[in-house]
């Protein structure tokens, strides 16, 4: 019988992750019945919004995630061993699943040019992410100003490289200045500044001199109510994330300077969303993505970590800004 290892939850999260709240277990995988499939990790994902989903779950379950993963043994003629997909399988170096078992299962089967890791990043949940949260919702029209939060995170940096491919000025915000280097010179922004050193309302008034038009946000809180203060009429905003509230208290929440009176006053449009909305169109986004990378209109890097028993603390650093592009661990 194989046996696997897995993280499970084991204390809630309490301000900032750290290696208390997981546990690494091992534990029996079941044998294979027809129709079923054997996998094994190649590639974990370890992303922000884990750090806030895990919290409804209880103590003790399997923590949730995204990997990359090769088939070793099969009963399902549809994923032949030696396969490669991408499945919702959690911080687990196995799996057996059944399709249609609760499973969204992706082959990899048209990833030949590119890394298969790219399923976890650019073309995968960051990549679906960017291209339909920013084009959906901010409509960007050439000549118009954008500005990201965690512009050099996974997401962020895609979706300024979108925006520069739609002929718009880019502006972006991250939190270390070899980021901002990387931003400018490898990916295309306009500007790139350091949030934890720069004056923020002043650099946007010198950087935007004619207002801002959209907004991806990725942080929310008092940096987003400040970028926000400075948009022009009918402005948009695509809210994606709010990193800076992951860590805090949910009881006790931090406070931002009110923008309802900007909001109504500019008729500016906000809008959350979560990339699954767009699930039944996320070939349309893969298919352009991938065309992109390949004509070099889109760079991307990925920060991955070696070893299974490596996953926390990767998350850990994740979560602390110490990634450039996608955080991934390779098994």
């Amino acid at each position: 019988m194989v046996k696997g290892k897995r993280f499970i939850y084991a204390k809630a999260f309490e301000g900032e992750p750290n290696l208390d709240n997981f546990k690494l277990e091992e534990f029996n995988l079941p044998r294979l019945e027809n129709g079923a499939v054997l996998c094994e990790a190649i590639f974990v994902s370890v992303d922000p919004y884990i750090r806030a989903f895990m919290n409804q779950y209880p103590i003790g379950t399997k923590i949730i995630g995204t990997q990359i993963a090769k088939v070793i043994d099969s009963r399902n003629p549809k994923y032949p061993v030696s396969s490669i997909i991408c499945g919702d399988f959690g911080w687990q170096s196995h799996t057996v699943f059944v399709e249609n078992g609760g499973n969204d299962i992706i082959p990899l089967t048209n990833f030949k040019s590119v890394p298969h890791s790219y399923a976890l990043s650019c073309l995968g949940m960051p990549g679906v992410t960017a291209y339909f949260g920013f084009l959906e919702i901010c409509r960007p029209q050439p000549g118009e100003t954008v500005v990201i939060t965690t512009a050099a995170g996974a997401v962020g940096c895609l979706v300024g490289q979108i925006a520069k491919i739609k002929q718009c000025k880019v502006i972006g915000f991250t939190g270390a200045d070899d980021k901002c280097e990387w931003l400018v010179k490898e990916c295309g922004f306009d500007y790139a500044f350091n949030y934890k050193t720069c004056d923020i309302l002043q650099t946007l008034k010198n950087a935007a001199p004619n207002g801002i038009d959209c907004y991806f946000d990725n942080v929310g809180g008092e940096i987003s109510s400040l970028i926000i203060s400075q948009m022009n009429e009918f402005g948009r905003v695509s809210i994606c994330g709010t990193i800076s509230s992951y860590n805090t208290d949910l009881n006790d929440m931090p406070k931002a300077p009110a923008i309802q009176p900007l909001i109504i006053h500019k008729n500016i449009k906000l809008e959350g969303f979560a990339c699954f909305r767009w699930n039944h169109r996320r070939s349309e986004a893969i298919k352009t993505m991938m065309k992109w990378i390949k004509e070099g209109k889109i760079k991307y890097k990925e920060t991955i970590t070696q070893g299974f028993e490596n996953i926390p603390t990767a998350f850990i650093e994740m979560l602390k800004g110490k990634n450039i592009g996608k955080a991934i661990v390779k098994i």
